[in-house]
């Protein structure tokens, strides 16, 4: 009944009143910015650009493939590829972006553009106070800016990058097993065994030998 509901409603909100005094349970108000819950490890916000080693440049992941900006449904990642290339992770010849910009203010941190990166280079990070007093530069984030060492990846999801380096460690580990074959290949191509090279040598020596008598 109406009457029932009304006071089945304001004896919850007397126990929680009245609780929260004696139950840290029930103390439900965090004093921000002073006190800070702790974010769960599958929260998120912006995207951030990842890279490897000391160097940003050197160890970028991204290889400008433009997969992120093609799938982005509000439009707001803009890649301009570079007219050179560096080698990546398992040392092939890979471009870069010369130009990798986010605008945040129209990101709606949907992660799409994590789930169709093929090559781990970009990641979604925890950060949120990001308020700014320039609503037009400094909501367009560079590369620059969004680059971010794989430490940092480590520290904010530690799970999803235990995951993510053992599988490119793996694939690293094939990658250089695959080179290691086709340079031993090559070298014993370039290097025949006497004899191996056309097979003419060892079926000379077992072809029998007929004499002739006139």
């Amino acid at each position: 009944m109406l009457g029932e509901g009304i006071i089945q409603g304001l004896v919850e909100t007397a126990r929680n009143f009245f609780g929260s005094y004696v139950e840290k349970d029930r103390l439900t108000t965090v004093q921000y910015p002073e006190q800070r819950l702790t974010l769960p490890e599958a929260s998120r916000n912006f995207p951030f650009l990842l890279y490897d080693g000391t160097d940003p440049e050197a160890g970028l992941r991204c290889v400008a493939c433009q997969i992120c900006e093609k799938e982005c449904p509000p439009r707001c990642i803009h890649i301009e590829k570079s007219k050179d290339k560096k080698p990546d992770f398992v040392g092939k010849q890979q471009a870069y972006p010369a130009v990798f910009d986010i605008d945040v203010a129209v990101c709606m941190s949907c992660q799409i553009c994590v789930e169709v990166c093929p090559f781990d280079a970009i990641r979604m990070d925890k950060v949120y106070e990001l308020s700014t007093s320039d609503r037009f530069g400094g909501l367009l984030w560079t590369k620059e800016q969004l680059s971010k060492p794989n430490e940092y990846y480590q520290k904010i999801h530690p799970l999803e990058a235990a995951e993510t380096d053992e599988r490119r460690e793996k694939e690293l580990a094939e990658a250089q097993a695959k080179a290691a074959a086709a340079a031993a290949k090559a070298a014993q191509a370039a290097n025949p065994a006497p004899g191996d090279a056309s097979g003419n040598g060892a079926s000379a020596a077992a072809k029998p030998t007929t004499a002739v008598h006139e």
